[in-house]
């Protein structure tokens, strides 16, 4: 599929002749620091779906139908708003998540990724990922993505067991994952990840890792491995609250957690934050933006974004959530701002308050001496439920999350608290999430 012009069609042709030489540089292994001010990451969301899965809270919708072309030119006009409000010249990542954007078409790609490259600058090797479900992501339409200028992908697999893939709601089955995993492989060689979930209520340790041991057959360079959160709207904890399904056992999880990780470190990957595990170098630069607290811009219904305005000095980060609603974001982003943002809020710590809230309000955070990362006291102490501790990041000081130094609690961060996280903090530092929700990185 070729792309709305002659600029966009070489910058995609350009992105593929770079893929190779990117690949081998990140096969070193360096992790570089968040960029200066100038550049940016770029989240674009994409807030329908077929049908909600039974443990979303995420900012998605299943609409009767879809104007695309007006969703399409509301985020061109959105992100050519931000990135000159934002003074950003250079876009070192792009990522379109949801909802689920491998929905849209590929037309509606191309032409945000065009504006981007028109309105600021966006390098022939910048990731640029897509989320896909394996029900809406057969071989042409991902060749499709392809020639739009996406050259990474993240699978929604979530499980290789059907029962649990009807549990959480999903429209596909394990060979319908497995399918369009080999697919994604072929096209984007290196540059696919999957996601695969733990702590599902009655799940037990054994069957999961035997499933991540399969996956290990299947899988590309990228792995991310999530914890089931429990969130209050969603048909799992409605049947939780009332006694229909069991509730998780934390416990059974922390052990999943510990063991899917030595098994992806005998499989030589590296862990590089929480969830998200990388060999041959092919960490995800966009997640890795998040983690260093560099700036990023979020672009469609309820994207968050964190940056410096034009005009603030080059010290005051600017947090921002895009209006929620499509339709009522797509009438403030055809406005005469450009744009649609519901909430905004200076921050003059961006390093860590940005990053950082107490999720207990008789707990508090400080970092440790020498800037090397978080901890509680008060209930955290205790034991209390909480959330995640996230360490690392510019003024934080990089950390690897496999190996924390001593006394720093292990694990480091959880998208859900495991038992040696409890009461700590929780990170909403991603766009793809609602004030309420947690952070899901790729």
């Amino acid at each position: 599929m070729a792309l709305p012009g002659a600029r966009a069609r070489g910058w995609a042709a350009a992105t593929k002749m770079a893929q190779t030489r990117r690949h081998a540089e990140g096969a070193k292994g360096s992790l570089s620091p968040a960029p200066p001010s100038p550049r940016a990451a770029l989240y674009v969301h994409w807030p329908y779906c077929e049908k909600r899965c039974s443990y979303c809270n995420f900012n998605k919708y299943v609409p009767r139908g879809v104007e695309e072309a007006a969703m399409r030119s509301c985020l061109v006009t959105e992100a050519q708003t931000l990135l000159g409000l934002s003074g950003v010249r250079r876009v070192d990542s792009v990522f379109f998540g949801g909802g689920t954007p491998s929905l849209a078409s590929p037309n509606t790609v191309a032409a945000v990724l065009e504006a981007v490259d028109q309105a600021a600058h966006l390098p022939a090797d910048s990731e640029v990922t897509l989320e896909a479900n394996p029900t809406s992501a057969p071989g042409s339409r991902l060749a499709a993505f392809g020639a739009a200028g996406i050259n990474r992908l993240s699978i929604g697999l979530q499980s290789l067991d059907d029962k649990e893939l009807q549990l959480l709601g999903r429209t596909h089955s394990a060979s319908d994952a497995l399918q369009t995993l080999a697919e994604a492989r072929r096209l984007f060689p290196g540059r696919v990840s999957v996601d695969l979930m733990l702590g599902l209520p009655a799940q037990k340790s054994g069957p999961w890792l035997r499933q991540l041991q399969e996956l290990l057959g299947y899988c590309d360079d990228h792995i991310s491995l999530y914890q089931l959160t429990l969130e209050r709207g969603t048909a799992l904890f409605t049947q939780v609250q009332r006694g229909t399904l069991p509730a998780p056992d934390p416990e059974v999880a922390a052990e999943m957690y510990q063991e899917g990780r030595a098994l992806l470190r005998e499989a030589g990957f590296r862990q590089y934050e929480v969830s998200n595990f990388a060999r041959n170098g092919a960490l995800s630069t966009h997640n890795w933006t998040y983690w260093q607290c560099g700036q990023y811009l979020g672009v469609g219904p309820g994207a968050h974004g964190r940056f410096v305005p034009q005009g603030a000095g080059g010290h005051t980060r600017e947090a921002r959530i895009q209006t929620l609603e499509p339709d009522n974001w797509m009438k403030e982003a055809r406005g005469s701002f450009g744009h649609g943002a519901t909430y905004r809020r200076g921050d003059h710590s961006p390093a860590l308050a940005a990053f950082c809230i107490p999720a207990e309000p008789m707990g508090r955070v400080w970092i440790k001496p020498g800037g090397e990362g978080l901890a509680g006291t008060g209930p955290v102490a205790a034991g209390s439920q909480g959330s995640s501790v996230f360490l690392g990041g510019s003024g934080c000081t990089r950390l690897s999350v496999a190996d924390p130094p001593a006394p720093t609690p292990r694990g480091l961060a959880a998208e859900s608290p495991l038992p040696w996280a409890r009461g700590m903090t929780r990170c909403f530092c991603d766009p793809r999430t609602v004030p309420g929700g947690l952070w899901r990185p790729d």
